[in-house]
Parts: structure tokens; C-alpha cells; sequence
């Protein structure tokens, strides 16, 4: 692929080959316009000699043929690290790690549909978790499958090959067990037992019981995201952690997900405690404290790591007889609430910070049919009752 640069009166055309042993290679060449030659015929003849110049680096093999390996290196380089959030950028690097095992030496212009799906059922037999010794879930494999195509996709456009076979690619369902969720009562039973619990898990564990927010959105939360007067939260920032960057702050997972919250007063009134404690702290702590817009702090006020929550939560429940469900079954908890409390997919949507309603139904379709059905059963509750209402005026007359 050519890109052009002008340098003084001329123009260097450039000609990226990919890369080899790690190292991009490239060949360049200087064309320099004739005297008295209009911006549009110097257009016209740079777009000329730019497709010769690639003739000609195609035609004694300067462009190099590249394994799967090479052409993934080459997308983490030229795309993902230009345009993937730092939590999918990981992410994709501990994918590669294993799909370069089984078809990273593969030519890209010869791997084959078959190849790939043969690597992808692979992921599905006993095994294939390596700390279970499990099959790997369906999402999962999914982001292997995705990870792939995303660089064949890449191929595409740069016209190392005319087509993605994953679109032909199919990724087995195999067992999709329901992942369980609080239940109101269960809350009720967690939340009160926080009476004596530190007072940043305890507003923790509220907030997220009745606002629904992803945990990087709990962690990335300041006190001016509070609005104290109207009860709203605002989530505008993420804090997270991946083993190559640490933690670090992001922007939220969508754009919908930058949001405004309508929580309850005793939420508000709870967020207001853990303010005071805070302060009250700084002044006691004196140079030991680390300050931090951050409303969740470690003991000292420094960010709270992104595991804490968990371990904590983890460790109260075993303690207090209570299910663990983990931090994102809160999520699904408030959604079900939402959902069986007669809210449309909409509202719910955008109270959870999908990126669209789609979303929402894709993910809580098993809520939204009970609860369906719940609306059936009292629509007919509501029918029979009137129909019997007749039959008994028509009786008395």
C-alpha cells in the first residue's frame, strides 16, 4: 500500500511491504513535477506514477508474503494500537498468544475456511480451559473467532486477499448454563449485613445494588460525578486494569454508556458519609493520606484496585451464609428489577448504558419473556375476572 508526502517542491511515494523478522519495510522513490504544471495535472501524474511505483514493488516480490503471524504483528501495529481501548487491546494480545500455536505459521493466502474452524471446535472439547479443564464458553470462543477475523478482515483491506473465510465460520453453542443472579430476598440479606462492614464497601455494594453500573464504572467514579441536590450519579470515566498497563483510567465501554442516574436518597445520604469519613481521614492520615478525586479509596485514599471489591465481596458472603454470585450479577440483578417492574427495553437500555435496545434484549431476552408472560397471565387474570362479573349480574337479574 502507497502513501504520498511532499518534501519541499517534490513528493515522496512510499510503498509499505509489511514487515519482516519484526521490522516494517518499506521502499520509497522522489517524483518531482514539471515546470508550469497545474495542481491538477500534478494530481493526475502523482496518482500515476504512485501505481507504477506499485507495479513495479509487486512485481519482484518486494511486498513479502506473510504467515498469519506477520499480518496479526502488522494489524496490532497499523490499527489496533491506533483505535482499541487498552482493555480490548490486552485482550487481543492474550488471544494471539494462542491462536499463533495453531495458525500463526500459516500462510494468510492459504489458510483456509476448514483451518479455522477445525482450530475453533478445537476450543470447544474438554481440555481446552486450561486451568478447568473445561471446554471453553461460547463467548469466548467467539472472541478467538473474532480476533481472527479482525486481522483476515484487515487483510481485506489491503488487498492481501479478496476474502474473510470466517465469515463462514461457525462457533458451536455447546452448554449455555444461565448464570445465576440475586434474588430480592438475597439482596436485602447482603445489603443488611453491611450495617458493620467498612463504609466504602458498604456505599459500594448500595450504589451498585440499585444503579446497575459496571464495575471500571464504580472504581472510575469522583465526587463531582455526585449531584448531591437531585440524586443523580453521572458515569463519565472507568477505572481498569490489565496486566501490560496496570490501572488506568478510560473513557465508558460505549458512547451511551456515558450516563446520568437517578439514585435513591439513601444512596445520596450514604455517598455523603463516606465523603465526610474521607476528609475526616485526610486530616488524620496527614502526609500518609493520598489524595484522590476518586468517591472509592483504599484505607490510605489511594485508587482502589480493580479486584478489591470482588475479594471483599467474595469473603463476606463465604462469612455471612449468602450466595456469590461475583460483582456483575448486581448488574443483572437490576435488571430483572427493571424488566418485571413493567420498565420498557428502552428506558432499560439506557439505565444499564447499552449501546442500543438491541443489546439489552440479546442479553436479558429470558427477562423480558417472563415477564411477557406475567403480562399475559394478568391480562387474563383481568378478562375472566370481568367475564365472571357479567355472568353473575346476569344471574341476580
Amino acid at each position: 500500500m502507497a502513501s504520498i508526502r511532499k518534501r519541499g517542491n517534490s513528493y515522496q511515494i512510499r510503498v509499505f511491504g509489511g514487515y519482516q523478522n519484526g521490522k516494517r519495510i518499506e521502499r520509497t522513490k522522489m517524483w518531482t513535477p514539471g515546470e508550469g504544471m497545474t495542481k491538477h495535472q500534478i494530481k493526475k501524474e502523482l496518482e500515476r506514477e504512485t501505481i507504477l511505483f506499485e507495479d513495479i514493488c509487486l512485481s519482484d516480490g518486494f511486498c513479502v508474503s506473510k504467515t498469519f503471524k506477520e499480518l496479526s504483528e502488522e494489524w496490532f501495529e497499523e490499527y489496533a494500537k491506533l483505535n482499541l481501548k487498552k482493555t480490548t487491546l490486552d485482550k487481543a494480545y492474550d488471544i494471539s498468544e494462542r491462536v499463533y500455536e495453531k495458525i500463526g505459521t500459516i500462510q494468510v493466502k492459504e489458510l483456509t475456511c476448514k483451518q479455522i474452524q477445525i482450530f475453533v471446535n478445537s476450543l470447544a472439547k474438554d481440555g481446552a480451559n486450561k486451568h478447568t479443564g473445561k471446554p471453553l464458553a461460547p463467548k469466548t470462543i467467539k472472541n478467538y473467532l473474532g480476533f481472527i477475523s479482525d486481522v483476515l478482515g484487515y487483510a481485506v483491506k489491503m488487498d492481501v486477499i479478496s476474502d474473510n473465510p470466517c465469515r463462514k465460520v461457525t462457533v458451536p453453542k455447546g452448554d449455555q448454563k444461565e448464570k445465576p443472579i440475586y434474588s430480592v430476598e438475597e439482596i436485602s440479606k447482603l445489603l443488611s449485613g453491611l450495617e458493620n462492614a467498612p463504609l466504602r464497601y458498604k456505599v459500594f455494594f448500595n450504589l451498585i445494588a440499585y444503579g446497575g453500573l459496571r464495575k471500571g464504572e464504580m472504581l472510575g467514579l469522583e465526587w463531582h460525578d455526585i449531584d448531591f441536590e437531585n440524586n443523580v450519579v453521572s458515569v463519565v470515566r472507568t477505572s481498569n486494569h490489565t496486566t501490560r498497563h496496570g490501572t488506568f483510567t478510560d473513557t465508558p465501554k460505549t458512547k451511551k454508556s456515558r450516563r446520568s442516574i437517578k439514585v435513591s436518597k439513601r444512596v445520596i445520604e450514604l455517598l455523603k458519609e463516606l465523603q465526610n469519613e474521607q476528609n475526616e481521614k485526610a486530616e488524620t492520615y496527614g502526609s500518609k493520606w493520598m489524595p484522590t478525586e476518586r468517591v472509592f479509596t483504599t484505607e490510605f485514599g489511594g485508587v482502589m484496585g480493580n479486584a478489591a471489591p470482588y475479594d471483599w465481596l467474595k469473603k463476606f458472603c463465604k462469612k455471612n451464609d449468602i450466595p456469590f454470585y461475583g460483582i456483575h450479577s448486581f448488574r443483572h440483578f437490576v435488571a430483572s428489577v427493571l424488566v418485571n417492574g413493567g420498565l420498557d427495553v428502552t428506558t432499560v437500555s439506557r439505565t444499564l448504558g447499552h449501546s442500543n435496545p438491541t443489546t439489552t434484549l440479546n442479553i436479558y431476552s429470558h427477562f423480558f419473556q417472563t415477564a411477557q408472560a406475567k403480562a399475559a397471565e394478568v391480562m387474563e387474570n383481568t378478562i375472566c375476572f370481568d367475564t365472571k362479573l357479567k355472568e353473575t349480574k346476569a344471574y341476580n337479574n
